[in-house]
């Protein structure tokens, strides 16, 4: 949101519909002519100490009134010893013309922001009338303490102070409401995956199920798949003191706990975090944008239970950074000497930094460095998180910063969003430029969130040679399956780290790439979600796929199918076709959905998580993706990336909400495989895909063996845990 003068030209109507509206009683222009509106704010706009702005969204679109002023020249004067720094304020948000909840809640920070922007402020004043309760809970939620009331003109009022520093350390989102919210979920979950990793027992009791002191109703699908009901749980709801009453249990190294519980932790902050400030509705994501429905996101993994640890993020750098913020963000970019990096495209290098960054940013950028006696042609330039410049880059590799072999030259011109990754980047000012992917020192999810220069080398031509494959392959065409490559990469490589010879978090720290964007790719009515957005279920329960399958007026069965034949048939086909792997779980698919339904998809990540599991020839710079495996486990790729890794999720929402039955959804599952395999009987006895079991692949397992580093990158099918076998639900019958 941004805060843009009060212009009575261009915003009378609409000033004068909001303060006369009847849930504006407070603001005391109850009947007031357009005349008379004009009059009072023509007398703010002549009054020097006072100023009235217009709030906007990130869309521009007008959202709230503001006004600051000057406490030494109102009649707060009277009532209270004004002090240098201190900033009186007012605020009113636009009546809603359609059901909303959390705006109030935005503008108020978005307000605070603007006054604390201006450094000479210490201290915000208030005073809402004492009838307001709405109003002094949201100051409350922002850091306002009341002091007393007193008496101003038409009204008893709250005199009410927020300093820099309450302000700063106010949690809206970390109250008892909100955190009980977030451990139900977390419990819920908790009591699901490590039941369906089996690592826990429940008993039967009554209508529902008993597990130590907690009681809950659960269902129970196919491949052992368990849905907790939150709002059942009984029993003390104390996530924490769960996980540490099964740390024996469930494995957890004793100099590990504290680890995973901060990630629990962090988990559980970020839903209560999530259940405050994001407030859309199943309903609303159906028509939302791509970055908004990104943003909307609440669950992250489904199957990993501490799945949003983000060790590392302070509470602002969450509320600027954190996908779910949604806050605009302008990378920061450095110069690195070209002796000293690598930079791997597959166009020339002056042409791919004049698309992404235009040719007056690139002249800033020379002039920057000639202005310090440094020739631009000695250097290329790299994109960092601005996390990243602040707490490592500036600290860490000081010394290469002192020297130029690094060298800070500012933001960028365009603001991007953070996706789910938290270090993937959309442009949205030019949305059909290039991804950015960034190297960020924070711990998730079992690994430090790093880049490899020297592993990055090949990322390029491994993504050129996967899209040539799929490209050329008919099946794939037809499926509209597509990749979006990664076409450049960049990394420093000649600080001290490097130099000493032994990989580590630190050799990863300094490096980005450049990742295809699909929007020049979509066609005239087709839009964009990701794929994790079918499992998402807002705030009260809903579930977005079910107001999907609704707005499309498609029968459940038909839009299903559809989406197994965009989804579930490529990724069939590249592993009985070419023994080709993705890692094609919900954050790495995007959907292009036409008329609610899904049409084809998209894969990204391809660099670091695709594998070739034959001999066929390979280009030597693309030789690292090939591994050695069994059959066995290339059908994991199917088994337990696919089935057990998103869509027993998917069944089991749709079941819940009496949209299919998980029976006709592995039906619909069964149909796509079998189908793949009637239209290409050359590839028939390739693998088993019906066969009537297959090893259950347990992921929550290799996170509470080290949660520092699930899995070994350089052996990851070695770096598996098993735990006994699953039933196939789409296996032959007798």
């Amino acid at each position: 949101m941004r805060l843009v003068p009060l212009d009575l030209d261009r915003d009378l109507d609409r000033l004068h519909a909001w303060v006369t509206h009847p849930r504006s009683h407070f603001w005391g222009l109850q009947g007031a002519t357009p005349s008379r509106v004009r009059e009072e704010y023509a007398r703010i706009a002549a009054n020097p100490h006072h100023h009235a702005w217009l709030g906007r969204d990130i869309d521009g679109t007008p959202l709230f009134l503001a006004e600051t002023y000057d406490p030494a020249h109102s009649d707060l004067a009277e009532h209270y010893p004004v002090q240098p720094g201190d900033l009186g304020m007012h605020v009113l948000v636009a009546p809603p013309t359609t059901p909303r909840s959390g705006v109030t809640s935005a503008v108020m920070r978005a307000v605070l922001d603007f006054c604390f922007a201006d450094p000479r402020i210490e201290r915000v004043v208030v005073e809402p009338d004492v009838r307001n309760a709405a109003i002094a809970r949201k100051n409350a939620e922002v850091g306002f303490v009341e002091e007393r009331q007193i008496r101003l003109a038409g009204k008893v009022a709250r005199l009410s102070f927020c300093t820099r520093g309450g302000y700063e350390m106010s949690t809206p989102h970390l109250n008892p409401a909100a955190i009980e919210y977030a451990h139900r979920r977390l419990i819920a979950k908790a009591l699901a995956e490590f039941r369906h990793e089996r690592l826990i027992s429940f008993r039967e009791e009554g209508d529902g199920f008993r597990f130590g002191e907690i009681t809950f109703r659960a269902r129970r699908f196919a491949m052992e798949h368990w849905v907790v009901d939150p709002d059942s749980l009984r029993g003390p709801l104390d996530a924490l003191d769960l996980i540490t009453g099964m740390r024996e249990s469930l494995g957890i190294p004793e100099k590990l706990l504290g680890t995973y519980l901060e990630e629990i932790s962090a988990t559980l902050a970020g839903t209560a975090w999530k259940h405050h400030h994001r407030r859309e509705t199943a309903e609303e994501l159906v028509h939302a944008d791509f970055p908004t429905i990104e943003a909307a996101m609440t669950e992250g993994h489904p199957g990993f239970v501490a799945n949003n640890g983000r060790i590392g993020f302070g509470l602002r750098d969450h509320e600027t950074y954190a996908p779910e913020a949604g806050r605009p963000v302008r990378l920061r970019w450095v110069a690195l000497l070209r002796s000293e990096s690598l930079f791997v495209s597959s166009q020339p290098e002056v042409d791919h930094y004049l698309a992404e960054l235009g040719a007056e940013t690139l002249d800033r950028f020379e002039r920057r460095l000639r202005d310090l006696g440094l020739d631009p042609a000695d250097y290329r330039y790299l994109p960092v998180h601005p996390w990243q410049w602040e707490h490592k880059i500036a600290v860490t590799f000081a010394p290469d910063v002192a020297r130029r072999a690094i060298v800070p030259l500012g933001e960028g011109p365009d603001r991007y969003r953070a996706q789910q990754s938290i270090r993937t980047f959309f442009n949205v000012d030019r949305p059909t430029r290039h991804y950015v992917k960034t190297a960020i020192a924070v711990q998730n999810m079992g690994f430090l969130r790093g880049l490899s220069p020297r592993y990055m080398r090949a990322t390029p031509p491994i993504n050129e040679w996967v899209a040539g494959l799929v490209e050329g392959d008919d099946e794939l065409r037809d499926c509209g399956f597509g990749v979006l490559r990664e076409l450049a990469s960049i990394g420093y490589t000649g600080d001290a780290y490097h130099r000493g010879g032994t990989p580590s978090a630190y050799t990863k720290m300094l490096a980005a790439l450049w990742r295809e964007s699909p929007v020049p790719r979509l066609a005239p009515g087709e839009r964009l979600a990701t794929m994790a957005s079918l499992l998402h279920r807002d705030r009260h329960g809903d579930a977005l796929v079910t107001a999907l399958i609704k707005a499309s007026r498609v029968a459940p069965a038909e839009w299903v199918a559809a989406y197994l034949r965009a989804y579930l048939r490529p990724i069939v086909h590249c592993l009985l076709a070419h023994d080709l792997a993705f890692m094609p779980h919900g954050e790495n698919l995007i959907l292009v959905l036409a008329d609610h339904v899904p049409r084809r998809v998209f894969m990204k990540d391809i660099g670091e998580e695709v594998a070739v599991m034959n001999d066929q020839p390979l280009p030597p710079e693309v030789e690292r993706i090939r591994i050695d495996v069994t059959d066995e486990i290339k059908e994991l790729a199917l088994f337990t990336d696919v089935f057990d890794g998103f869509l027993r999720h998917l069944a089991g929402i749709l079941d819940i909400d009496g949209v299919l039955p998980s029976r006709e959804f592995w039906g619909l599952v069964g149909d796509c495989v079998r189908g793949h395999a009637e239209d290409h009987p050359s590839l028939a006895g390739r693998l088993d895909l019906v066969r009537p079991t297959f090893r259950h692949s347990c992921l929550n397992r290799l996170q509470l063996r080290n949660t520092l580093q699930m899995v070994d990158l350089t052996d990851q099918a070695g770096s598996l845990i098993f735990a006994g076998e699953l039933d196939n639900p789409i296996a032959r019958t007798p």
